[in-house]
């Protein structure tokens, strides 16, 4: 992967490069950024750049046939961790190899993907993925055997967030005591998930959100919009170019949670002092509760980011209002005097209590059922 193919981040691609050529290599680093804004196409580039010893501020001028292995995520002393779950295939202790497939399909397909986008790939249903102790395991085994090539050994940690307790112990030995030539390098959207212990270990790089124009320019060049049409996208996607390609290729999940939403607060509103309307909120929650763990709470983080932009209307602060519903009559200029001061603390609240219990795998249906009656009273608070 070449440094000219991630968009922005100059100051860190200069900065890695840089510090590679002069022989300043830490044996573990943290890239913690934004969904969409180049952290593991950056860590598969700064990857690229040590085994093969490329030269100058880009991927060229090394190993050739190191390069090439680069092409499709093949090389031997390359080493990926993601998180992962049982499947029909693999009924027990999954680990990141038994996926290298899925994955380097993945990234072949694009490697500013999210976490639930590779989780759609997986079709994690009601589970949730995770680096287990297995997968800490396979690291020791791999960093156990002399390099292919006899140079570095590199690991990339992908969501390093989703590590247990059990993998994280055993990781944190391997940083106190790295093995010669040995190079970790962890990615993070929280860094604040992050145990402190294996924090404390890491050289930690903080990745930004990609500015709007060059969303727009890489728009213009890689899907041949017109250049109206790319910043309009650019300012919705806010620094995310995976979100950006997501709305260009009409995939991405917003439109559907859209359509989850309005049907929710428009229950919500005919709730009060009806009620049989509440029948309407309880089978809203039926059908929210049979989706994946994944799939509601990325809706319900999609609920949140939805209020905070009605507030940012309602307090006429437009310029940083970027949401634009598609759903048949109803617009955010009119839901917006609904959603002020008086009420957002506790309507955001409730929605983050209600990720925490999902991710607790508490009863869904309850716990939706509970949201959307709060949502009811707190909507028509004054």
């Amino acid at each position: 992967m070449l440094f000219s193919e991630i968009l922005g981040q100059d100051y860190l691609k200069n900065h890695l490069t840089t510090s590679a050529l002069s022989g300043r290599i830490p044996h573990a680093q943290l890239f913690v950024g934004p969904e969409g804004s180049g952290t593991l196409p950056m860590a598969i580039a700064y990857a690229q750049f040590i085994l093969c010893q490329n030269s100058g501020q880009e991927n060229l001028g090394g190993n050739e046939a190191c390069n090439l292995k680069f092409q499709h995520f093949s090389h031997p002393d390359l080493h990926f961790i993601y998180p992962n779950v049982t499947t029909e295939e693999i009924k027990s202790k999954p680990k990141s190899l038994d996926f290298i497939t899925e994955w380097r399909a993945f990234l072949q397909q694009n490697p500013y993907g999210s976490l639930f986008d590779w989780y759609q790939l997986l079709g994690v249903q009601n589970k949730q993925g995770e680096i287990r102790v297995e997968d800490a395991d396979e690291i020791v085994k791999s960093l156990g055997l002399k390099s292919y090539e006899g140079g570095y050994k590199i690991v990339i940690i992908w969501m390093a967030e989703k590590i247990n307790m059990s993998a994280s112990n055993k990781l944190l030995k391997l940083l106190e005591e790295p093995t010669e030539k040995t190079v970790f390098i962890l990615i993070a959207e929280n860094e604040e998930d992050i145990l402190k212990t294996i924090l404390s270990r890491c050289q930690v790089l903080h990745f930004s959100a990609i500015p709007e124009k060059i969303i727009a320019d890489a728009l213009i060049k890689y899907h041949d919009l017109d250049p109206r049409t790319a910043a309009k996208i650019a300012h919705q996607a806010q620094g995310n170019y995976n979100k950006a390609q997501q709305i260009v290729n009409e995939t991405g999940e917003d439109l559907v949670f859209e359509k989850w939403f309005v049907d929710w607060v428009r229950a919500a509103f005919r709730a009060k002092g009806n009620a049989a309307a509440i029948q309407d909120l309880i089978q809203w929650s039926e059908q929210i509760a049979g989706l994946g763990r994944e799939t509601q709470k990325k809706f319900l983080n999609y609920c949140i980011e939805l209020f905070r932009q009605a507030l940012l209307l309602n307090y006429q602060t437009t310029s940083l209002v970027y949401m634009e519903p598609k759903i048949e009559k109803f617009k955010l200029e009119n839901f917006a005097p609904f959603v002020s001061g008086n009420n957002i603390q506790e309507i955001y609240k409730e929605l983050t209590d209600a990720i925490y219990h999902i991710e607790r795998n508490g009863n869904a249906k309850i716990i939706l059922t509970d949201l959307s009656i709060k949502l009811t009273r707190l909507i028509h608070k004054s």
